[in-house]
């Protein structure tokens, strides 16, 4: 199927790319904003405003990115601006503690059940090393297991792929790693118990951790099959495993205490990072306070951070926090009902074309995969007609909405995404499958 780039104006985001690659490696400072996977022109945003973006050329999008995750009630919301307008004229950092820290650090302990004890960082990449690095030496063991397809930043022994001996040696995934780093790091199939049970057999008494997004989201949005949380969590119990999962994207999204609330299954340490800034840098470490005071000063583990506990990020993340805990009832409710009426009406789309397709949806986050094959772990997720979602994403661009320039990256809704947002989406989608698919 031929990917035509949009015949959207975009004259300055042109214009700013190609003056962007003479001293930006790529033109972006993420791979993933470069629309590599579905063709044409990034889009350069100037503004924003709850559910609606708009681009360097004047156009206007109903935005399904959301920032990757962190705009859950819409961009620029006006208790955020006011607290970070208010905190910018005391000072943007100070290197030194603030009562703001301890506030939000009780908020997540107050939302998240597993965390008693929480360490703030800048992003979720510092949030995942730090995770591992303290279950290493809480446990006094090098090893750690990860999931094809689940992201967990770009962390030496986080970027592996599988070797020919997969049971016991991993590969560097990227240039850069050390084959020292790769050989302690353990890939297991998500979503596939059984797969993690031989590779903890094989490697007996040397595992540090598990970690694992509870919800996939660097695959296209992945569910966990049922039971398959409890089964790591009772394998881990049964060897002395830490349990770490990383809600850098799930935390707050799909429940107010993340996935491990809508779950039922509660980890020992939680990485957390996007809602908790508002919007700006920032990442969060947590979990048992056995665990967590294994980290310096109090501890041998040792962690530090001139910008962590930012207090502009603080003061933004305490404004979404403590609006989750004031509303937490109406707020999910609304979320989840938007979100299941978005799919209800894709599905209806699509099927009216008799179109292949898989959908999910969690929680106020959801994908669209162009396959008829059940979209379970990394291996099916690339069962998907990837040239069809590039079309279709550009389909959809052309009238005004943006969605993930990626098969594989999962779709945000906000508590601004209302019933007009939903009617004009299902509208235009309507024409653009039938622009697609004729």
């Amino acid at each position: 199927m031929e990917v035509a780039p949009s015949d959207v104006d975009l004259r300055n985001s042109r214009r700013f790319y190609e003056r962007a690659q003479h001293s930006i490696p790529g033109g972006v400072n993420s791979p993933a904003r470069a629309f590599d996977s579905v063709g044409g022109t990034p889009l350069f945003i100037e503004q924003a405003k709850g559910a609606y973006l708009e681009d360097a050329d004047a156009n206007e999008y109903l935005d399904y990115v959301g920032s990757w995750g962190p705009m859950i009630f819409g961009h620029a919301h006006p208790d955020v601006v006011e607290a970070v307008k208010d905190q910018a004229e005391a000072s943007t950092s100070f290197g030194a503690p603030t009562e703001i820290e301890i506030d939000v650090a009780d908020l997540v302990c107050d939302l998240v059940p597993s965390v008693e004890k929480v360490r703030m960082v800048n992003s979720g990449t510092e949030a995942t090393m730090s995770a591992a690095r303290l279950a290493r030496g809480y446990t006094d063991r090098d090893k750690i297991i990860k999931f094809e397809g689940n992201y967990h930043g770009h962390g030496d022994f986080f970027l592996i792929s599988a070797g020919s001996g997969a049971m016991t040696l991993g590969k560097p995934d990227s240039p850069g790693v050390t084959d020292g780093n790769a050989k302690d790091t353990l890939l297991a199939q998500y979503n596939d118990l059984d797969h993690v049970q031989r590779l903890v057999d094989a490697n007996q008494g040397e595992v540090a951790c598990i970690i694992v997004e509870p919800i996939a989201g660097n695959m296209g949005c992945i569910p966990p099959e049922p039971g398959f949380l409890e089964g790591l969590r009772k394998l881990c119990d049964a060897h002395d495993i830490v349990l770490v999962f990383d809600e850098v994207m799930t935390g707050f999204r799909v429940a107010p205490g993340g996935a491990q609330e809508r779950f039922g299954v509660i980890p020992d340490l939680t990485c957390l990072g996007k809602i908790i800034g508002g919007g700006l840098p920032v990442g969060a470490y947590g979990g048992k306070e056995e665990i967590m005071d294994y980290v310096a000063p109090t501890g041998p583990v040792y962690q530090a951070g001139t910008l962590s506990g930012n207090p502009l990020a603080m003061r933004a993340g305490h404004a979404i926090l403590s609006k989750i805990a004031a509303e937490k009832d109406r707020i999910y409710d609304q979320l989840e009902n938007y979100a299941e009426a978005l799919q209800e009406g894709t599905e209806h789309n699509l099927d009216a074309l008799g179109v292949d397709y898989t959908t999910h949806q969690v929680g106020a986050m959801g994908s669209l995969f162009f396959t008829d094959t059940e979209v379970v772990d990394q291996d099916t997720a690339q069962t998907a007609d990837t040239e069809a979602y590039a079309a279709y994403f550009h389909a959809m661009l052309e009238e005004g909405i943006y969605l993930p320039p990626s098969q594989f990256e999962a779709m945000f809704y906000g508590t601004c995404h209302g019933e007009e947002e939903l009617e004009t989406t299902l509208q235009t989608q309507r024409r653009a499958l039938k622009r697609v698919h004729s």
